[in-house]
C-alpha cells in the first residue's frame, strides 16, 4: 500500500478500535483504493461472537442488497465483451416472459428499477427462493404493474433474478458462475466475491447478528404501504434470511456475500486497471455511472436516482448499499473506491459505514484538491 495514506489508515484503525471496543460492532471491514492501487484495508473485532473466531480481511460476510453491484457488474462485463443488448427485450431470450404485455421490457429497465415488476407473492418463502426456476417462472407469469419505464419501484428481490436470468439465457451460464469466471477470478479474489456461495465456504462466513435491523423493518412494514409486497414477512432481508445456509448456497442474485477489500478492488476494476484486469472500458464507465433515472420511489417515497444497477449519489459516487449497514461504492472523478461491511445489522444507529465511507472520501478529496 502507498505509504502516503498512513495517516488515513490510522485514523480508520482507530475508529474501528473505538465501534468494536464500545460493543457497537462485533466485526467491521473497510478497504479503499485510489487509481487501482489499494490505501485501506482494515478490519477489526469478531466474525463469530460465541466461538470467539476473529473477523479476518479474507471472512466473507453476507451484505445483503450491496450483492446488486456484483449482478450489476457481471452484467457490464457481459455487454463489454459484446454478449449483451441493454435495450433488446428481454422476451427475446426468455420468450416465457412475453405475457401479460411484458414483452417491451428491457434489462435497462431492470437495471434502472423500472421493469415494473417490484413486487412478490404474499406467501413467498425462503425455500423458495432456493429454486432458481420457480423464481424465474413466477416472474414471466406476473403481471407488470405498470407500464416499463413509467415508474421507479425499488425491485429489492425481483431484481436478482430478472437480471440473472437474462445473463443465464445469453450465455448458458448461472449468474455465481460468471461472477466467478468473468469478475472474482480475473481479480484474484475468487474466494471473497459470491452471490451463491459455495457448501465448502460457509464455515467461513461471518455469523449475523441483529442489532435494530429487524425492527426497522417491522416498522416499514406497518408505515411504508408497499413494503411487504416488495419484501413479504417471510422474506425480509435481514439477519434471519441472511444466515440460511440454503439460501446462501443459492443464487439469489439481488444480495451477495463479500468482503469489504473485494468489493473495492471490483469496483477499483470498473474504474481503470488493477494489476492489469480493467472489467470495462471508459466509455462504458461513464454510461453505467451516470443518472439513468431521478424519480420520486414506490416504496420508500423518497427521491432517488439510480444507473444502470447503481445508485448514483448526488456527490457522483455510484454503487450500492445493503440493509443493516453494508456498502461499495465509486467516486470516478476521484479515482476512488471504498466498501464497508459489518456482521451486526443495525438501523438507527448513525450509520458508522457511511461515516466511514465519508471519512475515506473527504481525506483522499482534499490531498487531491491540494
Amino acid at each position: 500500500m502507498d505509504g502516503d495514506w498512513d495517516g488515513l489508515r490510522a485514523e480508520v484503525r482507530a475508529t474501528l478500535d473505538d465501534l468494536v471496543g464500545s460493543g457497537r460492532e462485533t466485526g467491521v471491514q473497510v478497504a479503499a483504493y485510489l487509481h487501482g492501487v489499494p490505501i485501506v484495508e482494515e478490519q477489526a473485532g469478531l466474525a463469530d461472537a460465541s466461538t470467539g473466531r476473529p473477523l479476518t480481511a479474507d471472512t466473507p460476510i453476507h451484505a445483503v442488497s450491496t450483492g446488486k453491484g456484483l449482478t450489476s457488474t457481471v452484467a457490464h462485463v457481459l455487454a463489454e465483451q459484446g454478449h449483451l443488448d441493454l435495450d433488446r427485450p428481454i422476451a427475446e431470450v426468455w420468450p416465457e416472459f412475453a405475457r401479460h404485455g411484458k414483452d417491451r421490457i428491457t434489462l435497462r429497465h431492470a437495471l434502472t428499477h423500472t421493469a415494473g415488476l417490484p413486487a412478490l407473492p404474499a406467501d413467498i418463502t425462503p425455500q423458495d427462493f432456493t429454486d432458481w426456476d420457480r423464481m424465474c417462472a413466477l416472474l414471466a407469469d406476473t403481471v407488470p404493474r405498470w407500464a416499463p419505464g413509467e415508474r421507479l419501484a425499488y425491485h429489492a428481490w425481483t431484481f436478482g433474478w430478472l437480471v440473472g436470468e437474462v445473463l443465464r439465457r445469453v450465455t448458458g451460464r448461472p449468474v455465481s458462475r460468471l461472477l466467478a469466471e468473468e469478475v472474482a477470478g480475473p481479480l484474484g479474489v475468487t474466494g471473497e466475491l459470491f452471490l451463491a456461495v459455495p457448501a465448502a465456504d460457509l464455515s467461513r462466513l461471518a455469523r449475523l447478528e441483529d442489532a435494530g435491523l429487524t425492527a426497522t423493518m417491522t416498522w416499514a412494514a406497518a408505515n411504508l404501504p408497499h413494503f411487504d409486497e416488495v419484501a413479504p414477512p417471510a422474506v425480509r432481508p435481514d439477519a434471519t434470511i441472511g444466515s440460511r445456509p440454503d439460501v446462501l448456497r443459492a443464487d439469489v442474485p439481488a444480495v451477495g456475500t463479500l468482503t469489504a477489500r473485494a468489493a473495492a478492488r471490483m469496483y477499483a476494476a470498473l474504474l481503470g486497471p488493477v494489476d492489469g484486469v480493467r472489467l470495462i472500458s471508459p466509455a462504458r464507465l461513464a454510461q453505467v455511472s451516470a443518472v439513468a433515472v431521478r424519480a420520486p420511489e414506490w416504496v420508500f417515497g423518497q427521491e432517488l436516482s439510480f444507473g444502470l444497477g447503481y445508485a448514483v449519489d448526488d456527490d457522483g459516487a455510484f454503487g450500492t448499499a445493503g440493509s443493516g449497514g453494508s456498502l461499495a461504492f465509486a467516486y470516478p472523478r476521484l479515482g476512488l473506491t471504498v466498501a464497508a461491511v459489518r456482521n451486526r445489522l443495525g438501523a438507527g444507529d448513525g450509520d458508522p459505514m457511511e461515516q466511514l465511507r465519508v471519512l475515506i472520501r473527504d481525506r483522499v478529496a482534499a490531498e487531491t484538491d491540494r
